[in-house]
Parts: structure tokens; sequence; C-alpha cells
């Protein structure tokens, strides 16, 4: 199923136009015409079945025939990763959290942080790309960078859990996480994080964890915890 997605499109809409780019896609790369159904997300569960009425390559226009509504998960996962040196290898770990199924992403800038300033316009598109590719329809929510120090201000509910390699005797998450629960799991930078934001993290209760023998890096361990908790939550 090829999808496509618009934040605006909702249950009241009734005829929908694509944007140039879009439109181009579907009449000049896909060949669709008039008559030939398209499915629409909005990122909030609704997806849209809907009927070509103009398959113009500047504005094409559809109508919706049927709507369906996704359940949303009993669990809500947010990772909260310090970005990576390297662009390509954040921007691995956003599609491939997107497609097993992480609900909100927040860039962390720690003590021993490879890069300090992050923009997030390109990362939203990978989200995005990656929703769409792998059928689904609710988008992950991209925060804005923050400091870790002014993350751990806020109030977070649920379990909460920091994964470093301080100590090996630390469980692993597999052992300690509970399903159908908020979950959110703090992963640093390559170097780690230090021993003084371990301790801050523990003061406001998040919980050190593990996620296995083997030294991981940074998007490698947002992608083993990120898998962790779908799993445990599979029915």
């Amino acid at each position: 199923m090829q999808l496509f997605y618009n934040a605006d499109i909702n249950s009241k809409t009734d005829i929908f136009f694509f944007d140039r780019e879009e439109s181009k896609h579907i009449v000049k790369v896909m060949r669709k015409k008039a008559g030939d159904k398209l499915f629409v997300t909005n990122g909030l569960g609704q997806l849209f079945e809907t009927e070509i009425v103009l398959g113009s390559d500047t504005k094409c226009s559809v109508k919706i025939t049927d709507i369906t509504t996704s359940e949303k998960a009993k669990y809500h996962l947010h990772l909260v990763v310090a970005p990576t040196k390297l662009n390509d290898r954040f921007e691995w770990f956003l599609e491939k959290s997107t497609e097993i199924g992480v609900h909100e992403i927040t860039p962390i800038i720690c003590e021993r942080s490879e890069r300090k300033f992050v923009k997030n316009y390109r990362f939203d598109k990978i989200i995005l790309s990656a929703m769409k590719q792998s059928a689904q329809t609710f988008l992950p929510k991209l925060n804005e960078p923050i400091l870790l120090k002014d993350f751990l201000k806020k109030e977070i509910s649920g379990q909460k859990f920091i994964a470093h390699c301080d100590d090996e005797q630390n469980v692993l998450l597999k052992n300690c996480a509970v399903p159908e629960k908020e979950t959110t799991i703090l992963i640093g930078p390559e170097g780690d994080f230090t021993t003084n934001e371990i301790q801050l993290a523990s003061s406001q209760n998040y919980r050190s964890i593990s996620l296995g023998k083997n030294r991981l890096r940074t998007e490698t361990a947002a992608i083993v915890a990120c898998h962790t908790i779908a799993i445990i939550n599979e029915n």
C-alpha cells in the first residue's frame, strides 16, 4: 500500500488537494488517474481511502470514500537520545525506531555529547518517510533538542530508565520493564553518561538498566531499547 500523509485531512474533509510535489509524483511517477484509489493518513491514527477526482500533476484532488481509525498502542515509548556525531547514524536510528514503533523522541545534549547543536528539519522528514514506508497511521512526535539537565527537571510519568555502562550489575531492560506502561528511556552519547549525570537521573527516579553485555553505539543502543519495549508489549 502506497501511503500519503497530510496533517490537515480529517473526518470532516470532503475534497482534498495534494500539493504540487505530491501531485506530480502521483500523476507522473505513479501514473494514477481519475477513479484510482489512494490512501492518506493524518498521522493521528486515521487512514483515509480516497478516489482521485482530478488527476492533475499540479493539483491532484481526491474525495474520501472510507475512513478507518487505528487503535492506539497500549503503551507509550519515549526515547531520549544523544545525537551522534555523524548525522546519518542518528537518521538511521530515527528511521528504524519509527518502523519498530517508537511514539516520542527527544534529542538530548549531554556533557560528553559529540554534537551540541541539532536541527530537527531533516529529522522530521526521515520520521515521516519511515512512517509511510511502514504503513503506519501514527506519526511519532519529535521534540526540540534539550540539555539533559533541563530534561530531567520535567515531570515524567510512568516507568523511567537510564541505560549506561557504569555498573556491570545493572539489570537488563527486558527483565524490569513492565508492559502497557508509559516508558521513558535515556540513551547517552558514545562516551556514555558521566557519573554526575547518572546520579542526577537517579535522583529523579530513573532506574539504571543494561541493554546487554556488549558495548553498543548510541544508535544501536536506542534501537535495542526500542525493540525490547516493543517485544514485551506484543500480545
